[in-house]
C-alpha cells in the first residue's frame, strides 16, 4: 500500500500550512463533511438566537466524527455535534410521522455522548452551551416559530411536500453557531473545537493493535471513512465487514489478519486524499484522478493539451513552428522542475467504482521527477500536430488532450459538439496514461479509430468537427510512427508540414484528394455551403483509391472549366503529385495505409496558406 503511505506523508506534510485551508481544508483527524440545510444560531446560556436555511453553495459543513458515525449506513450512530434531526431534536415525534417518529433511541444516544464531551476534560464552552440548547427538547418548535420549517396547517406536522435543498423537512441536516460575549463561534470552521474533539475522541479507543501501515502498536479501527471523492459519496476504499469469510477465501481467517491499520494512520491518509481529489482531481464518468508532487510542488496537467489556443505566447512566428513549440515545452517543464528538489516523486493514483460502495484503485504510478517531466516532455512533442485555431483563425503547433482523442475516436455529434461516451472515456484515459507519465507505446487500435472517424466525413453535421477529428488522427499517427522501432507507416520521419521528398503511395493520393477538395471549393460563391465530391466519395477513396479516384476527378472537371485561373492552378499541382507516382502504385486500388491522412493535411495546409499564389500568379501573367 504505497498509495496510502504516501497520502500519509502528503498529510503530514501539509497540516499546518496556507495550502491546507481555504475553500477546500485540509480535514483534521476524526472530522468529515456533511452537507446542511439549516443554520440554529445560540447563545453561550444555551438559548436560541436565530435560524436560518442554509444554501446550497455553503452547505458543505467540517463536522467531527467517532468511529462508528462516521462509516454508519444504519443503526444508531449519533455525530458528537451537528447532525439530523432525528439525533438532535428532543421533540421530533410531535411534528412528525412515519417510522422514524419516534426517535428516542436516537435522541438518547446523541444527548448523552454530547453529555460525555461536556463532563470530559477535553470540554469546549459551544459544546457546554449546545448541550443546554438540546436538553430543552424544542428544537424543531423553535425553527417552526421562526419560519424556517413550515408546518400542514390541518395535521399539525411538517409539511412532508416542502424540502430545503431537496431534502425533506424532516431529514435536514442542522449545525450550529454559538455567540459569546467577545466572539462567534461557527462550528464547523473553529481549530479549538477540532483539537477539543480530537482530544476526546482519542479516549474512547480502548483496542489496540499492530498497524500494518506504521509498524506500531496503535488504537486500530477496522471502519473507515467514506465521502473520498466527494461530501456525498459512500464508496470506501478499504472495508471489512464481510463476517461470513467469504471475502477471504481460505487466505486468512478473519479480518485482523486480512488488514489491520491504526485509526490516526487511516484518518490522515484518507483525509490528504479527499484534500488532494477537491483541489486537483479530474472525473471522467465513474474514474477520479489525481496526481501529486512528494513534496506538494504545482504540477502540470496530464490529461490535457500543454497549452490553451487563447494563450498570450502562443501566436508563432515565421520559424520552423515544430522548433517554436518545442522551446515553450521545455520553457514550460523548467518552470515546474524548479520546484522540485532532489529525490521528489511524483504520484498518479486513480481511484474507480468497482460497487456502489466500494472503490478500487484503477491505477497508480510513482514516478522519479526527472523520469515523470521527461516521458510527459516526450508524449506532448511527440503527439503536436499543426491544429486549426478557430479563436485567432490561424493554425498552430499544439499537442492533444486525453479529451480530444476520445471524443475523435469514440464521439459522435451531439448538438454540434463531438461526445463520448463516457465509460469509453474512462476506459480511454486508463489506457492512454501509461503513454503519458510512463513512456509507453501508444495503443494502436485508437489510431485505427481514428483513422476510420477520419475517412467518413459524411457522418459528421459540422466541418469543423471532421477538421479536428483529422488533425487528432494525424497527431496519433505520428506518435505511433515515433513509437515503431521499424516505422509502422512510413521509413522516414513525418513532418509537420508538406514534404515534396516523400513517394509513398498513401502519402501522394492523399495530396490527391487534398487538391481536389479545395479546387472544387474555390469555385463555390463566398456564402455556398456544399459538400464537394472529394468529401463526398472520400470513404470510398481511402479503400479503393484508384477507381474512386477516377469518379472524382471526372466530377471535378466542370467545376475547373468554371475558371481558367483555377484549372491553370489545380492542373499544376494535380501534375506535380502524380509525376511522382509510378504507374504500378497509382494503380494500385488497395485500401490506403493512415499515411493518406498525413498526406491530405499536409497538401491541405499547403493550399489555405496560398505559399505559392506569388509564384503562380506570376506564371499566369
Amino acid at each position: 500500500m504505497s498509495w496510502a503511505n504516501e497520502l500519509y506523508r502528503v498529510y503530514e506534510l501539509a497540516v499546518g500550512t496556507e495550502a491546507a485551508g481555504g475553500e477546500n481544508p485540509l480535514l483534521p483527524v476524526a472530522h468529515s463533511t456533511a452537507n446542511a440545510q439549516i443554520e440554529i444560531t445560540i447563545d453561550e446560556s444555551g438559548e436560541f438566537v436565530a435560524a436560518s436555511a442554509v444554501s446550497k453553495e455553503d452547505a458543505v459543513t467540517i463536522i467531527p466524527v467517532t468511529e462508528d458515525s462516521g462509516t454508519r449506513s444504519s443503526g444508531i450512530a449519533p455525530m458528537p455535534l451537528a447532525d439530523k434531526m432525528v439525533y438532535i431534536a428532543g421533540d421530533y415525534s410531535k411534528y412528525t410521522n412515519g417510522k422514524r417518529s419516534d426517535n428516542s433511541e436516537y435522541f438518547a444516544a446523541y444527548i448523552g455522548q454530547l453529555k460525555s464531551w461536556c463532563e470530559s476534560e477535553y470540554s469546549h464552552p459551544a459544546v457546554q452551551a449546545l448541550y443546554k440548547y438540546i436538553v430543552k427538547k424544542e428544537l424543531l418548535t423553535d425553527l417552526i416559530r421562526s419560519d424556517v420549517l413550515k408546518i400542514d396547517e390541518e395535521t399539525g406536522q411538517l409539511d412532508e411536500k416542502i424540502k430545503l435543498c431537496g431534502i425533506a423537512q424532516a431529514d435536514c441536516f442542522v449545525r450550529f453557531i454559538v455567540i459569546t460575549d467577545d466572539r462567534i463561534c461557527r462550528t464547523w470552521t473553529d481549530k479549538k473545537l477540532f483539537n477539543s474533539f480530537i482530544g476526546f475522541n482519542s479516549e474512547l479507543f480502548e483496542e489496540k493493535g499492530f498497524c500494518y501501515a506504521t509498524g506500531k502498536d496503535a488504537s486500530v479501527t477496522y471502519k473507515h471513512p467514506s465521502k473520498i471523492r466527494n461530501s456525498g459519496d459512500k464508496a470506501k476504499l478499504i472495508s471489512s465487514n464481510d463476517e461470513t469469510g467469504f471475502s477471504y477465501r481460505g487466505r486468512f481467517y478473519d479480518k485482523e489478519q486480512a488488514l489491520s491499520v491504526s485509526y490516526d494512520f487511516s484518518q490522515k491518509m484518507h483525509n490528504a486524499l479527499k484534500w488532494l481529489i477537491g483541489r486537483q482531481g479530474r472525473y471522467f464518468d465513474t474514474l477520479t484522478l489525481v496526481t501529486w508532487q512528494s513534496s506538494l510542488a504545482k504540477l502540470p496537467e496530464i490529461t490535457k493539451s500543454l497549452f490553451d489556443f487563447d494563450d498570450e505566447g502562443s501566436e508563432q512566428a515565421e520559424y520552423d513552428p515544430k522548433k517554436y513549440f518545442s522551446e515553450r515545452v521545455t520553457k514550460l517543464m523548467l518552470g515546474y522542475k524548479d520546484g522540485f528538489n532532489d529525490g521528489d516523486k511524483v504520484m498518479i493514483l486513480g481511484l474507480d467504482a468497482a460497487t456502489t460502495g466500494r472503490l478500487s484503485v484503477a491505477v497508480y504510478s510513482e514516478l522519479d521527477g526527472s523520469v515523470f517531466f521527461e516521458n510527459l516532455t516526450n508524449w506532448h512533442e511527440q503527439t503536436a500536430w499543426l491544429r486549426s485555431n478557430s479563436k485567432k483563425k490561424l493554425r498552430e503547433v499544439n499537442s492533444f488532450g486525453f479529451y480530444d482523442i476520445a471524443e475523435c475516436a469514440f464521439g459522435t455529434e451531439q448538438n454540434g459538439k463531438l461526445e463520448c461516451d463516457k465509460k469509453l472515456l474512462r476506459d480511454t484515459v486508463l489506457r492512454l496514461l501509461p503513454c503519458t507519465v510512463e513512456g509507453k507505446r501508444l495503443p494502436l487500435d485508437i489510431v485505427q479509430a481514428l483513422y476510420n472517424k477520419a475517412s467518413q466525413p459524411l457522418t459528421f453535421d459540422q466541418q469543423y468537427n471532421h477538421s479536428k477529428t483529422v488533425e487528432t488522427a494525424c497527431g496519433m499517427i505520428r506518435k505511433a510512427q515515433l513509437d515503431s522501432e521499424n516505422k509502422l507507416y512510413y521509413k522516414g520521419e513525418i513532418t509537420m508540414a508538406y514534404d515534396p521528398g516523400i513517394t509513398d503511395r498513401s502519402y501522394l493520393y492523399g495530396c490527391l484528394l487534398a487538391i481536389a477538395d479545395k479546387a472544387e471549393s474555390d469555385t463555390y460563391d463566398k456564402d455556398e455551403k456544399r459538400i464537394t465530391n472529394a468529401r463526398r466519395y472520400w470513404s470510398a477513396f481511402s479503400s479503393r483509391p484508384y477507381q474512386t479516384w477516377q469518379i472524382i476527378e471526372e466530377r471535378l472537371e466542370p467545376y475547373l472549366e468554371k475558371d481558367k485561373r483555377i484549372l491553370t492552378r489545380y492542373t499544376k499541382h494535380l501534375n506535380e503529385i502524380m509525376d511522382k507516382m509510378s504507374p504500378d502504385d497509382f494503380a494500385d486500388n488497395s485500401k490506403l495505409s493512415p499515411m493518406y491522412l498525413i498526406g491530405f493535411h499536409h497538401y491541405n495546409a499547403l493550399l489555405w496558406a496560398g505559399k505559392n499564389n506569388n509564384e503562380e500568379n506570376n506564371e499566369e501573367e
